[in-house]
């Protein structure tokens, strides 16, 4: 079998895919395991003959950092944290995001600055490549002392504490541990603070999230120009020497990929009689070209944010150093899924005002998309549905970042909520997806409607794929069914 082996090397959000996608198995490298046993040992030695407190190591943890703990209570310290900081609530986190997060913290500890113990890490490594996936829940975290709460309830398990699902079933994790023979895990010093400082729940989110709005993003390429030749579109706003005089990278390559899905068609090419058209297709380089370039962007941060140490205090075994600093603030992960949310928000707007124009009974198209309307409401209602998401992502794309509220009696008093930008930033990227998947419905009706006359070869083919789980409409039928099937469609035709 083959095995990720975590390492120093640099974690590509490319390469991160391939894993998700192909559910490869995680082992340490080399380097890994023994950076990881240096910085433990180092730590051990360090505190034989400590004096002065190390935050979260000799002391409490926020507001209590002046109250010093006794050596022989280290341990139960480590240990009493995760317990007492699993606290959340709501909705549970979907299991593709959980395996995330497993596999970004063991990321994280891998370089050699948490102290943790290798057991540790391992432990983590085999719930990851057993698909033994913690109950951990939305609510909880401020996203700055780390994600306290959701990290808690990923590493409850490893105390034999909290649930885990086990091949579609929750179950007592001291339970799943008894029947593999597996000890609970005894925290030495610092190592409580080590799994729950960190930002592996909202990178985690981001991650996910950043990888579909880059599917979207093909797909509202390809569902627009879809929706453009069916609509009798203009092809002269996507000529190079318009986007030349505006070089924004992501509008001169929409205009490209929307030429080069249309090369060919008899439709875009034919005489037209409208002098222009509606901005929601002849602005489709602007507005796909804008979210595109705030996807990259945001790409580098989250590509930043996975190979980084982002617990506290950080050790430096090297330099003798241990620091208590800030990274597990999600101060740059919150302003850039903030910034996502809007961006891919703006993909299902326009794409809405698309299926609205198709509908509309415009340029030799029936009312609805049904050749007998009125008999027939056709695709009148599918609009409504889009109508109705796009309004809730509208709302769900107020930033989260802009609100901070104090907690552990003022010592942690500026907190990103960048937790709360990632669930939401999550809804709104499903949501496009949604809305993406209604106009690709309502798309490839209204091309029917143009025949004989033949979009593209790479349009038609898309056309024909979809119609082996979309049928066209010739009279009403129930529609649902066939709006999860064109949502499945772009799950599984990237």
């Amino acid at each position: 079998m083959e095995y990720h082996h975590i390492s120093a090397e640099h974690l590509s959000l490319d390469h991160l895919r391939h894993l998700i996608e192909d559910h490869t198995p995680l082992a340490l490298s080399d380097d890994a395991r023994a950076r990881i046993i240096h910085c433990r040992e180092y730590l051990d030695r360090k505190m034989e003959n400590q004096a002065e407190p190390i935050y979260g190591i000799t002391t409490g943890f926020g507001s209590l950092c002046n109250i010093s703990i006794g050596r022989d209570e280290l341990s139960q310290l480590q240990k009493n944290l995760v317990m007492s900081h699993a606290c959340g609530t709501g909705e549970r986190v979907p299991n593709e995001i959980v395996r995330l997060m497993l596999l970004l913290k063991i990321q994280s500890l891998s370089y050699g600055n948490s102290g943790v113990q290798l057991c540790t890490v391992e432990r983590l490594i085999e719930l990851y490549n057993r698909d033994i996936l913690p109950v951990v829940f939305q609510q909880g975290s401020l996203g700055a002392s780390g994600d306290l709460a959701p990290l808690a309830h990923l590493s409850l398990p490893l105390l034999g504490e909290g649930e885990v699902e086990v091949e579609g079933v929750i179950r007592p994790s001291a339970a799943v541990l008894a029947e593999l023979g597996w000890e609970a895990i005894t925290l030495a010093s610092k190592e409580g603070l080590a799994l729950l400082n960190g930002t592996q729940f909202m990178s985690a989110y981001g991650v996910w999230s950043l990888l579909k709005a880059q599917d979207l993003s093909r797909w509202a390429d390809r569902i627009g120009a879809l929706s453009l030749d069916a609509y009798d579109g203009r092809i002269e706003p996507f000529a190079d020497n318009v986007h030349l005089i505006r070089s924004h990278r992501g509008q001169l390559t929409t205009a490209r990929a929307i030429r080069s899905l249309l090369a060919g068609s008899e439709l875009i090419h034919r005489p037209k009689q409208h002098v222009q058209d509606p901005y929601s297709f002849r602005c489709i380089p602007q507005v796909h070209g804008a979210s595109k370039d705030t996807i990259d962007y945001v790409a580098s941060v989250l590509e930043t944010e996975i190979n980084s140490v982002t617990d506290n205090p950080t050790i430096f075994p090297d330099e003798d150093v241990i620091v208590s600093a800030g990274n597990f603030h999600g101060q740059p992960l919150a302003l850039a899924m903030d910034f996502l949310a809007i961006a891919a928000a703006e993909l299902g707007n326009i794409s809405e005002r698309r299926v609205y124009r198709l509908i509309a009974g415009q340029r030799g198209l029936p009312h609805f998309l049904v050749a007998k309307p009125g008999l027939n409401s056709g695709f009148m209602i599918p609009q409504y549905t889009a109508a109705s998401i796009v309004s809730q992502t509208k709302g769900l794309c107020m930033p989260a970042s802009v609100d901070s509220i104090p907690s552990s009696q003022g010592q942690e008093d500026h907190v990103s909520m960048g937790s709360n930008a990632a669930t939401k930033l999550y809804r709104v990227v499903c949501n496009v997806e949604r809305v993406l998947a209604i106009e690709l419905m309502n798309a490839a009706q209204a091309l029917e409607f143009r025949r004989p006359a033949r979009s593209s070869e790479a349009i038609e083919q898309l056309v024909a794929a979809y119609r082996q789980v979309v049928p066209f409409i010739e009279n009403d039928e129930v529609m649902y069914p066939y709006i999860a099937a064109s949502i499945q469609f772009l799950r599984t035709n990237r």
